[in-house]
């Protein structure tokens, strides 16, 4: 988020710094289980690249498994843990969740960390992490980033990381997540999906 020109909102804590750290890898709670009822039960976590003329570019999206709404995002030149930590910090931002949210990653040495645990523990996020080598534990985030690749980034050629940080920015914010219609949404975009949830609840507190 920092390398993509966001800061940090104001109240969501920074992970403390700590000497000698140590990984934690989680059980997979999720198990596969990519269909939850409501927003804001499950969230997906991943990295991919992007090939530019200056070098890769790095992406790390939150997807939020009800809708597959992409809610929370980063891009730089490095992947660090900082990278996933600032999608992550996005996400909590826009959602505020209310409730326990399992977060779902793989191995890496960026989900591992102790910034990375750190910040689960004091947001109230429950740590779930694929199998070594098991990428079908993540296939839903798996499936964005194919999306991604073969509707956008393929079809062009990036002379900056800049102008590929442009791109992929248009790519989720203004066609993915308001317009791109999935089989598991009805045929519905993610925020077309969310806005009929929230009517059925508000039909339902009305009832």
């Amino acid at each position: 988020m920092r390398r993509a020109g966001l800061k940090a909102q104001v109240g969501y804590r920074k992970p403390r710094a700590r000497t000698g750290e140590t990984h934690t890898i989680a059980s997979n709670v999720l198990e596969r289980q990519f269909n939850p009822e409501s927003p804001n039960t499950a969230w997906v976590t991943d990295i991919t690249y992007i090939r530019t003329h200056e070098g890769w570019l790095y992406l790390s999206v939150v997807l939020d498994l009800y809708s597959r709404r992409i809610i929370g995002w980063s891009m730089g030149p490095r992947m660090v843990k900082e990278l996933v930590l600032d999608s992550l910090i996005m996400a909590v931002w826009r959602r505020k969740p209310k409730h326990r949210v399992t977060i779902h990653s793989d191995q890496g040495s960026q989900f591992t960390s102790y910034d990375w645990h750190s910040f689960l523990d004091d947001h109230n996020l429950q740590a779930s992490m694929s199998r070594r080598g098991n990428c079908h534990d993540n296939a839903v985030a798996e499936s964005f980033f194919q999306l991604l690749k073969r509707e956008r980034v393929k079809r062009k050629i990036y002379s900056t990381r800049s102008e590929a940080k442009q791109d992929i920015f248009n790519y989720i914010e203004m066609f993915y997540n308001p317009v791109r219609r999935h089989s598991a949404n009805d045929m519905l975009s993610p925020v077309e999906y969310e806005k009929l949830f929230e009517k059925m609840i508000e039909k339902c507190l009305l009832n």
